[in-house]
């Protein structure tokens, strides 16, 4: 077994995932892992920072894919015996051009956004080592949505007794609005996306929370983040950062010093908690 620290960027061939694996190689004093659901694509990006002397590491990896998540699970609790740090980068977004049904939209983005980071975050956790950082990249798109979902589900969002089965049934609920056309008279917002960065933030609060009941002796640190408005195949040319401007908060969580006590179960922008 190695005796390596080990960071895992989900979702990190290309975009902000890539810059993340790309300055975690120059700052993290331990093992980086790149990993994609194409192998073909990230091996290429692994190949790609090699050339510029970086030495990354590659796993295959699909979040939508339960049985990938546990192949990579035991991996590195086999070679690692656990991991130190996860970085929950791999999320989607329709453009605001597509005309595919918002029900369709809702379902699609839900699923990989939240539900499948979820499914990380629950198989990964208990295998995270005392000292770990988990990062879940959310969007400040998640507390514009709130802010315009009812004062009901904003209530709710918002609440310190929020359990994680709770938030899933308000995500499932937001999905079945979507598709009965619905969901703008249940006091939901028209944006997918955002509504899936809500779901995200909120798990975070959730599990960080969790992680003071359960292991308080164990100094892991839990939070979210906005990378900001990043020029990506997502968000488009026209954005205002770099993909390395948009790993700086990221980064900067992942790599909280050892001993430090927060930020825990905050949405962080700029490397600043942020109200929610």
């Amino acid at each position: 077994m190695s005796n390596s620290k080990v960071a895992l960027i989900t979702g990190s061939n290309k975009g902000i995932g890539f810059a993340i694996v790309r300055a975690m190689c120059k700052q993290y004093a331990g093992d980086v892992y790149l990993t994609a659901r194409d192998a073909g694509l990230g091996t290429a990006a692994v190949d790609s920072l090699k050339k510029e002397g970086l030495t990354p590491l590659f796993h295959q990896l699909d979040i939508n894919d339960p049985n990938s998540i546990r192949t990579a699970r035991d991996f590195f609790r086999e070679k690692y015996g656990g991991l130190d740090v996860l970085v929950n980068n791999a999320g989607i977004a329709f453009k605001m051009a597509d005309t595919t049904p918002f029900g369709i939209q809702a379902d699609v983005t839900l699923k990989t956004n939240f539900f499948a980071t979820r499914d990380m975050c629950n198989e990964f956790l208990p295998i995270i080592k005392p000292g770990g950082r988990l990062v879940n990249v959310s969007s400040g798109m998640g507390s514009v949505a709130l802010s315009r979902c009812s004062p009901e589900l904003q209530a709710r969002f918002r609440s310190d007794d929020i359990t994680e089965e709770e938030l899933v049934g308000l995500m499932e609920r937001f999905v079945r609005d979507a598709q009965e056309g619905v969901h703008s008279e249940k006091g939901w917002p028209s944006t997918a996306y955002g509504v899936s960065k809500t779901g995200l933030t909120t798990l975070t609060r959730i599990l960080a929370r969790n992680l003071m009941k359960e292991r308080p002796g164990d100094g892991i640190l839990c939070n979210a983040c906005c990378p900001g408005w990043v020029r990506t195949d997502m968000a488009g040319p026209n954005a205002t950062k770099s993909p390395d401007e948009g790993a700086i908060t990221p980064v900067y969580l992942a790599l909280l010093p050892a001993g430090a006590k927060e930020p825990h179960g905050q949405f962080v922008s700029e490397k600043k908690v942020q109200p929610w």
